[in-house]
């Protein structure tokens, strides 16, 4: 008997399957998404910086102009990281990761180092430059172990556990110990996801996940209940009050920013929230008064930017055989998504409040020139495909032939 023939998708269908299948789709996702997220985020970081700018003596664009020079920095940053040839990256790796170690140990060094909110994990550079080392330490980790990984794979190492593990594990617990020395574990819990991904990227068995995540998940426990600030961020997990001594007070302001934007906001700077009720509306919670100022149509497209530079970036993972690649694409992906999902999981009340940025959104000059390093990582890594170096040269092809050219003169 005759199989049933295939039904054939619907054209819509179809159309976006073969857009999404066009080598340069990946591309302009990734670079769009992270053009318009930083944009938008240096519109909401001017709205409700300007009352924190002004409570501190200082002019209300204090906080834009740090963040405008942070993005100029980063962009610059970026465009060079996309042009440089993936070889190039992997011979900064060592340099990159060596670098990394040294200042986070210099954090450390009294005088050098800086503690905000209990957290000693920035590095003062002079006058009020600083520096947060940790931030570019999940880069230059993403890069060494997709290096290192990549190097195993060809010599066909990586079925053995010692050289799946050694040194990466060992290094990621280096870089883990001089961050949680700090204090600031939100980082250490985006360290150790990335060094889950990598690890799952690379092959490694599902038992092996089993044994890491009952060790991290009992080292956690203890280091959790042996500090008690930890403690009570865990206890306002879906808090509807501030509750005793104001301790959810943040978690609670939050979800009443969000509430009271609405379906559409109450406007550019009109937050009532950011005047003194809600702590760090610029950086943790920025979120909080993007909801509250764009409501529900300002905030889906902020989400809808986040999956797209997520999708951009896995389908860059997706399409190329080089192991290296794979790797740091599927790293740097890891490392946006969870800190995107634990930050926005705390403005929601739905985990607890682990003090990282919003990525190229939240106010903070080192977190957003690493995050514009990594999306030009990804770049970098989608340019190293012929068919995207074709359609490209193609593309500026089609556009010098369109403008007008320049006639000399007689």
């Amino acid at each position: 008997m005759a199989a049933p023939p295939r039904s054939r998708p619907h054209p819509a269908v179809a159309r976006l399957r073969r857009a999404w299948d066009r080598p340069l789709t990946a591309y302009y996702l990734v670079a769009g998404s992270a053009v318009l997220l930083t944009a938008l985020g240096l519109v909401m970081v001017f709205s409700s910086s300007q009352i924190q700018a002004l409570r501190q003596g200082l002019p209300p664009t204090f906080y834009l102009r740090r963040q405008v020079t942070a993005a100029a920095a980063g962009a610059a940053l970026g465009l060079l990281a996309a042009r440089m040839p993936v070889k190039a990256h992997r011979w900064l790796a060592h340099p990159l990761l060596g670098g990394s170690i040294l200042l986070l140990a210099l954090v450390q060094v009294p005088g050098l180092g800086r503690t905000v909110n209990g957290n000693t994990n920035w590095l003062v550079l002079g006058g009020p430059f600083v520096l947060q080392p940790s931030e570019f330490a999940k880069a230059a980790f993403i890069l060494w172990g997709a290096d290192l990984l990549a190097r195993k794979q060809q010599h066909k190492l990586l079925g053995r556990w010692k050289h799946l593990l050694v040194p990466l594990v060992p290094g990621a617990l280096l870089l883990l110990g001089l961050i949680m020395l700090g204090g600031d574990m939100g980082t250490a819990v985006v360290l150790g996801a990335v060094l889950f991904g990598l690890l799952w990227l690379a092959g490694a068995p599902p038992r092996l996940f089993g044994v890491a995540l009952t060790a991290a998940g009992l080292l956690a426990t203890v280091l959790i209940m042996t500090a008690p600030h930890r403690m009570s961020r865990f206890a306002c997990l879906g808090a509807s009050d501030p509750g005793p001594d104001d301790q959810c007070w943040q978690v609670v302001h939050g979800l009443y920013a969000l509430s009271t934007g609405g379906l559409f906001g109450n406007g550019i700077g009109a937050s009532i929230e950011k005047w003194g009720q809600l702590p760090e509306p610029h950086t943790d919670f920025i979120f909080a008064v993007t909801g509250e100022e764009l409501g529900l149509v300002g905030t889906l497209p902020v989400l809808a930017l986040f999956a797209a530079l997520f999708a951009g970036g896995l389908r860059i993972a997706g399409r190329r055989n080089d192991p290296f690649v794979r790797l740091a694409a599927g790293g740097i992906v890891t490392w946006l998504a969870v800190q995107s999902f634990i930050n926005l999981g705390g403005v929601l009340g739905l985990v607890p409040i682990a003090g990282v940025p919003l990525p190229l959104f939240s106010y903070g000059g080192s977190s957003l020139i690493a995050a514009l390093y990594a999306v030009g990582l990804l770049l970098a890594a989608a340019h190293d495909e012929p068919a995207v170096r074709t359609a490209l040269a193609d593309r500026r092809r089609r556009l010098r032939s369109i403008l007008p050219r320049r006639r000399g003169r007689r």
